[in-house]
């Protein structure tokens, strides 16, 4: 399935998007994450491109968007305002399903539930990927209720976070970690990128940007954000960086929530592509025919616990 690229104008930025697909069917927009751009979707778009319009885009500072420096151009506030400009520009008054994975996901739930396009968002599938308001409010509900060591143990997984927050190191890391990125997915990971990304290096060294600018500021002074759109959680049980234990609050704040378990690692979009995309399809094929509760039954979260208990898929 051929590619098509776009060049999108936002708040002093270009960002370079792209679609697959005929642009007649129903739109599903997909956000990757960090230390990536639309590359680790590639896959999967060209899997849903079959049935569905895709669009993605490279996030500012990944890919073949501008790469600005600091953290003023990377809060929230800009992120959501890029995400504004390409549905805009590519689905003009349309509404549409949206899947994200990693940081990609973190910025999905922005767009669910704060951002003006919420009314537009017919369905959310997320991967990897939490709210930071809602992680701020589960740190602070274990610490307060006797779960130190669930928080511990998550933060003990997210020591990259606080390094992230150093200033030039992690750049410099980048530079001899870039080169070699496609080597270190095969050998920790078990997995090889059917492209090899040629801005690796710069999309690692920017993307910290995202984490200086938006990570301390959420989780210290959490907000409440509620989600109405139905919403697939996909949850990698070989994650080595998001622990599971983070979506146990979830049906907190969504009130339609399905979960499904991936035997993958955190790059499932690359490990799991087939199994991803037919997810995502299924995902959105329910929500539009208005009956997902029904055929999605064994997968719907009531209370803070899954109907099948953790299935496995």
């Amino acid at each position: 399935m051929s590619k098509q690229i776009h060049s999108v104008a936002s708040r002093g930025v270009q960002l370079q998007a792209y679609t697959w697909g005929d642009s007649s069917k129903t739109p599903i927009v997909l956000l990757h994450g960090y230390p990536d751009n639309h590359l680790v979707w590639q896959s999967v778009a060209e899997r849903l491109a079959e049935q569905y319009y895709v669009v993605s885009y490279d996030v500012r500072g990944a890919g073949g968007s501008s790469k600005p420096k600091g953290r003023k151009h990377y809060k929230f506030d800009l992120l959501r305002a890029d995400f504004s400009a390409v549905v805009d520009a590519l689905l003009p008054d349309r509404d549409f399903h949206l899947a994200g994975h990693d940081w990609g996901s973190i910025q999905g739930w922005e767009f669910v539930t704060a951002s003006p396009e919420r009314e537009r968002i017919l369905s959310y599938s997320t991967i990897s990927g939490p709210c930071l308001d809602h992680v701020g409010y589960w740190f602070r509900e274990r610490l307060n209720k006797h779960g130190a060591r669930a928080a511990l143990k998550q933060g003990m997984n997210s020591w990259y976070i606080a390094m992230f927050q150093l200033p030039v190191l992690p750049e410099l890391m980048w530079r001899f970690i870039g080169p070699r990125w496609t080597t270190i997915l095969d050998k920790v990971e078990g997995i090889r990128e059917p492209e090899v990304n040629p801005s690796q290096t710069d999309d690692g060294a920017l993307g910290v940007w995202l984490y200086r600018a938006n990570m301390v500021p959420k989780l210290l002074n959490p907000e409440p954000r509620y989600a109405k759109c139905p919403i697939q959680l996909l949850v990698p049980t070989r994650d080595r960086f998001v622990s599971t234990a983070l979506f146990d609050d979830l049906s907190h704040w969504v009130d339609e929530l399905y979960r499904r378990d991936i035997d993958a690692c955190h790059w499932v979009t690359i490990e799991e592509t087939d199994k991803v995309a037919a997810m995502i399809s299924e995902f959105v094929m329910a929500v539009e025919a208005k009956n997902a509760p029904t055929t999605l039954k064994a997968f719907r979260v009531r209370g803070a616990v899954v109907d099948t208990q953790e299935v496995a898929v």
